[in-house]
C-alpha cells in the first residue's frame, strides 16, 4: 500500500492517510483481514508524527473500515456490502460535486457536461 501526501492539499494529514486507505478498502486493493502497517512503521515511513497516524487509524476504525487486535496490530475490517456500497455512493456523489462545482465555475453548459460524462462512460 502506498500513501501519497500532499502539503498543498489544504487537507489534515491524518484525513489523507484515512481517506487513501478507504479507497484502497473500496477499491478491493486491501481485503478483509489483510494487515495494516502498524503506526509507528506508518508515520517513519512517511516521516510524520505517530500522534497522527494514530488519529487517521482512529478514524478509520470509528467508521469500522478497520479493527485493531491489542498487541497484534490494524487490520481490514469485514465490510457490509449494502454499508459498502452507501459509502461508494457518497464517494461518487462527493467527487461529482466537486467536478460540477469545476464546470459552473468555468461556465460550461449541463450538455457539454452531459456530453463529456458520455464519452467518459463509453470508454
Amino acid at each position: 500500500m502506498r500513501i501519497v501526501l500532499q502539503n498543498d492539499s489544504g487537507r489534515a494529514i491524518y484525513e489523507q492517510i484515512a481517506e487513501q486507505i478507504k479507497d484502497a478498502i473500496m477499491k478491493g486493493d486491501l481485503q478483509p483481514g489483510d494487515p495494516l502497517p502498524s503506526i509507528r512503521a506508518l508515520a517513519r515511513d512517511l516521516r510524520i508524527s505517530v500522534i497522527t497516524t494514530k488519529r487517521a487509524y482512529d478514524e478509520l476504525e470509528a467508521e469500522r473500515f478497520v479493527e485493531s487486535i491489542q498487541g497484534k496490530g490494524s487490520f481490514v475490517a469485514t465490510q457490509d456490502s449494502a454499508m459498502m456500497r452507501e459509502k461508494r455512493l457518497h464517494t461518487i456523489e462527493s467527487r461529482l460535486s466537486e467536478a460540477l462545482l469545476e464546470a459552473r465555475l468555468m461556465g460550461l453548459a449541463y450538455e457539454e457536461i452531459e456530453r463529456m460524462l458520455r464519452i467518459l462512460w463509453e470508454e
